[in-house]
Order: C-alpha cells, then sequence, then structure tokens
C-alpha cells in the first residue's frame, strides 16, 4: 500500500514540467557527500539522510537525482542542471556556466530510484505546499516506523496548519505504538482512539491478538486501553454513519422532489399519466450538456457559470416540448388513462431514439463547475459534498417557484379552478384548452430544471430518466394526487427511508419495501397523505 503511494507520488511530481529555482539552493554538505561516492550504499544512506534532514531544498535535490539532473566529480563537488542548460554549485549555490573535468552524472539503478522514492515521500513533510504535506502525513500515517519519531516531531514543531499539526500528532502516535515504555504507548493508543478515524481499526486491533497458544502477546493494561479507542473509534463511526444516511437521504428526497414536481402537475393536478416524464429529465440534462460544451468552447473564462445558464435553456427547451406533446397527442386522449398511458410510452421511446441519433449511444460527460466541486467537512470522514448541498438548496427554490405561480399568478388561478372544477372553469370562461396547455409546459420545464441537476451528479446518457420515473409516480401517489405539500413530504420521507434501510437489507430489498409499505399505506389512505378538494373530486 504504502509503496504503491510512493510510487504514484512520484510520477505525480514527474508529470508536470520540471522547473526549480536553483539559484538558492544549499543543503549541508555532509549530508550529501556520500552521493561523490562511487560507493552505491554511501549514495543510498545520503539520499536517506537527504530524506529525512528536513532541509526545504531536499525535495528539489531528489528530484533533480530522479530526472538525471545531477553531476559529482572527484573533488566532492555536485552540481545541478538547471533548464537553461546552467550549472549551480549545490555546496554553496553559486552558478556555474563551465563544469570541472571528470564530472560525471550520477548513474541510477532499481535500488537508488526506490531509495529516492522513499526519501521523497519525508521531504514532502516539509515541502512549502499545504497540500502536498497533509497527502504526505496521511499516507504514512497508519504505517510508519517509529525510527521516523524525531523526523515526525521536527516537521510538528515547524507546522503552522492546525490540520496538517493533527494529521501530525496522529502520525506520532501511530509511530509511538512500537516503544518500548508502555505508558507511552497507552497514550498514543488514547490518542488514535479518540481521533475516531475508521483507518486506525486495522493498526490497533494487532494490540488484541494472541500467540500459538492461544495467549495474549500485548499486556492487560494496553488491551485494556485498546478495547476502548475501538469502541470510541466505532462510536464515532456509527455518528457520522447515522449523519451521513440524514444528509444523503435529504439528497436522494430532493432529487426525488424535482423530479416529482414536474409529475405532480402533469399527473396530480391534470390526471394525465405521462411514461414520458423520464425523458423530459433527459431532455433537461443533454440541453445542460450543450450549454457546456458552448461555453467551452466560446466562454471558457465563464465556464464555472454555464450550470446557471443551462437552467432557462432546459426550462424552455423541456417546456417546448412538453407543449408540443400536449397539442399534438394528449389534448386527444383526456380522460382516456390507458390510451395516455400507451401513447407517452411511444413517445419516450421515440424520444430516447433520437437523443441516441444526436448524441451517440454513450454517455457523456457533463462537468462539475469549480464552486460545486470538492465538499464540506463535517466531522471524522463525513464529507458532505457541494454538488448535493447545491441540489437540496436549488430543489427547495423550484418548491418556492411552483408555489408562488400556483397561488399568487393567473396561471395558477386557472389551474387550481380547473383541478376543481374543469366545467364549471370553462362556463365563468377559462380558457381550458390553453391552460391544459400551459400547465403540461410547467410541468415539462421543471422536469427540465431536475435534469440540469441530476448532470451533476454523474454522467448523462439516453437511459437517464428511467431511473426515476417509478419513483416519482410513487411520490405523487403517496403524498396525494395534485397537493404540493404531499409531493414534498413524500419525496423527502421516502429518500430517508431508503437511506436508512439500504445499509441494512441492501438496495434491491429496500426498494420492495418501500413499494410495500406504499402499496399498503395506499389500501388505507386511497387519497395520499394529503386528499385533493374541491368538486371535482366528488
Amino acid at each position: 500500500m504504502m509503496r504503491t503511494w510512493l510510487k504514484w507520488l512520484v510520477m505525480l511530481t514527474f508529470s508536470i514540467p520540471f522547473q526549480l529555482a536553483f539559484a538558492q539552493v544549499t543543503v549541508n554538505p555532509e549530508i550529501t557527500k556520500g552521493l561523490t561516492s562511487f560507493n552505491s550504499s554511501a549514495i543510498l544512506a545520503s539520499v536517506e539522510q537527504l530524506g529525512q534532514s528536513g532541509s526545504p531544498y531536499a525535495e528539489e535535490v531528489l528530484l533533480a537525482m530522479a530526472s538525471g539532473q545531477v553531476k559529482v566529480n572527484d573533488q566532492g563537488q555536485i552540481f545541478l542542471e538547471k533548464l537553461d542548460g546552467s550549472f549551480v554549485n549545490l555546496t554553496d549555490g553559486a552558478s556555474v556556466s563551465n563544469l570541472p573535468e571528470n564530472v560525471k552524472k550520477i548513474r541510477l539503478n532499481n535500488r537508488l530510484r526506490l531509495a529516492i522514492t522513499n526519501a521523497l515521500a519525508y521531504s514532502q513533510f516539509f515541502s512549502e505546499n499545504d497540500e502536498t504535506r497533509l497527502l504526505a502525513v496521511k499516507a504514512l500515517q497508519t504505517n510508519i516506523d517509529i525510527e521516523r519519531l524525531p523526523l515526525l516531531i521536527k516537521a510538528r514543531s515547524q507546522e503552522v496548519n492546525a490540520d496538517i499539526a493533527l494529521a501530525l500528532d496522529l502520525s506520532i502516535a501511530s509511530a509511538n505504538l512500537q516503544s518500548k515504555d508502555n505508558q507511552q504507548r497507552i497514550k498514543a493508543i488514547v490518542n488514535l482512539g479518540e481521533s475516531g478515524q475508521g483507518q486506525f481499526i486495522q493498526t490497533l486491533m494487532p494490540l488484541l491478538r494472541k500467540n500459538d497458544r492461544g495467549q495474549f502477546v500485548e499486556p492487560l493494561e494496553i488491551r485494556q486501553a485498546t478495547e476502548i479507542a475501538l469502541k470510541k473509534i466505532e462510536y464515532q463511526l456509527t455518528v457520522e454513519s447515522w449523519l451521513g444516511n440524514i444528509f444523503f437521504g435529504l439528497s436522494l428526497g430532493s432529487i426525488l422532489l424535482l423530479v416529482a414536481l414536474g409529475l405532480a402537475i402533469t399527473f396530480g393536478l391534470m390526471g394525465v399519466i405521462n411514461m414520458a416524464h423520464g425523458e423530459l429529465l433527459m431532455i433537461g440534462a443533454y440541453s445542460t450538456y450543450v450549454v457546456q460544451t458552448l461555453f467551452k468552447q466560446w466562454f471558457p473564462s465563464a465556464f464555472d457559470w454555464y450550470v446557471i445558464a443551462a437552467l432557462p435553456v432546459a426550462f424552455i427547451v423541456t417546456a417546448l416540448v412538453g407543449m408540443v406533446l400536449e397539442r399534438t397527442v394528449i389534448r386527444w386522449l383526456y380522460g382516456r388513462p390507458l390510451e395516455t398511458l400507451l401513447a407517452t410510452w411511444g413517445v419516450s421511446l421515440i424520444l430516447m431514439q433520437l437523443v441516441r441519433t444526436i448524441f451517440g449511444a454513450q454517455n457523456v460527460e457533463v462537468a462539475n463547475p469549480s464552486w460545486m466541486s470538492g465538499g464540506l467537512h463535517i466531522m471524522g470522514s463525513l464529507v458532505i459534498s457541494y454538488n448535493r448541498i447545491s441540489i437540496v438548496l436549488f430543489a427547495l427554490l423550484v418548491v418556492l417557484f411552483v408555489w408562488i405561480i400556483l397561488q399568487y399568478t393567473r396561471l395558477g388561478l386557472f389551474v387550481r379552478a380547473i383541478t376543481q372544477n374543469r366545467q364549471m372553469a370553462n362556463c365563468v370562461g377559462v380558457p381550458t384548452g390553453r391552460i391544459d396547455m400551459l400547465t403540461f409546459g410547467l410541468g415539462a420545464g421543471i422536469a427540465g430544471l431536475a435534469g440540469v441537476a441530476l448532470s451533476q451528479l454523474g454522467n448523462v446518457g439516453p437511459d437517464l430518466g428511467r431511473t426515476y420515473i417509478i419513483d416519482s409516480f410513487m411520490v405523487v401517489v403517496l403524498g396525494g394526487v395534485g397537493q404540493l405539500a404531499g409531493t414534498v413530504i413524500a419525496a423527502l420521507g421516502l429518500g430517508a427511508l431508503n437511506k436508512f434501510m439500504e445499509p441494512f437489507s441492501g438496495a434491491v430489498v429496500a426498494k420492495i419495501t418501500i413499494l410495500m409499505f406504499i402499496i399498503l399505506f395506499i389500501q388505507k389512505r386511497p387519497q395520499g397523505i394529503f386528499a385533493p378538494k374541491g368538486r371535482g373530486v366528488e
């Protein structure tokens, strides 16, 4: 594990242009004198000392060696080659235009390369880059030799970053597990236990091992401290798991809410079973992909804002598709649910094939903008991603948007009038045909917004909508036909319930259990959580 990480580190380092400011590079000659020796053991020892020296220039020298930019002579002089072809004397940092005679390049072999790799890992402790230091410390946290303890203590005394300092404290504790002083070991065990980090479980478990005769290897006080530490870590992991499930449940619920909101309008308010609703999500996601492509080509400096631009585009495109669908197919099938179901199913197949023809059958990648990348560190290993936080907030904004439209606009007034009593609304002059078209377009547009959100969670493909169509119908039915509040509660509730059940029963069993729960609930309360109101219901 450690060796794999070290190889990765070296490859990563060498993948960037090798540009070092050698003008100020100086290292203690006592450390580097072995490099001028023709004895491989002396060179290896010097490389190891260089990695543990704590010199801010150690990394630069080691990188130069690994790339063949270090030359030596018999007089004990060491020269580092610069990018312009000139050299700098490692001893005093002076620039050298002409190399002395008898200068030879340090020849690399497998042993020396491995030694340089190991030394580089330790030299990263003193890097000027905070991320580099943190990565180096964490990589060695659970597998570190007590011989490296002085190096860790030295790095800790110089560290000003709180996160890196904490990581170094845990690395020191991990190294102290190998101490001969039991009190020092107990202190280290306590520190690792209080960290609550699951990675240290494997570090502590060997302290409870037994020998071939079935006897404990460690003394009682060590075992007791270890058991307490493991319980603390397990408790911390349990808390993190519950908090993670709560958030991911809300996140999944928010996604279901976005998907179901449009369906709550088309099915809940209009009574149309639209099996092409999932494909409207897909169109919204592909609209996001198109906007992303345009921003990459024409507005690369403003790429981080392509998602904002994609929202109105996806809404308008899917709304237009929805209105065309309503005018050409659905308007002739009102009051005929079976025919509507079959017709919209056929439309869904047509839309998927159309997308495959235009964009191809393979998934396309939609990148997250920088402000949606990364996550918020809550505690321990629990990190809440910014893209899911954004989706939760976005879902709430969309719900507010829909509620305002339905409650405070002329369109909302007409929709509510038609929902309660279509014949009476028609008699008093409400243009029911036009309102049907606009309402269906609104539901389709909201599906497009859901597609934008879904595009930020994974790749976009022609089958994207199929994943959510059944869940969205369940949300609408459970919440109550045409009830916005019921849709919100049902979506968040089903999302949370699904995430809490998955660790115990698995994803498939959790789905089946939830479906059975909905069936039983509907048997007891057919109108859903919130019953529709009005004469049209009678």
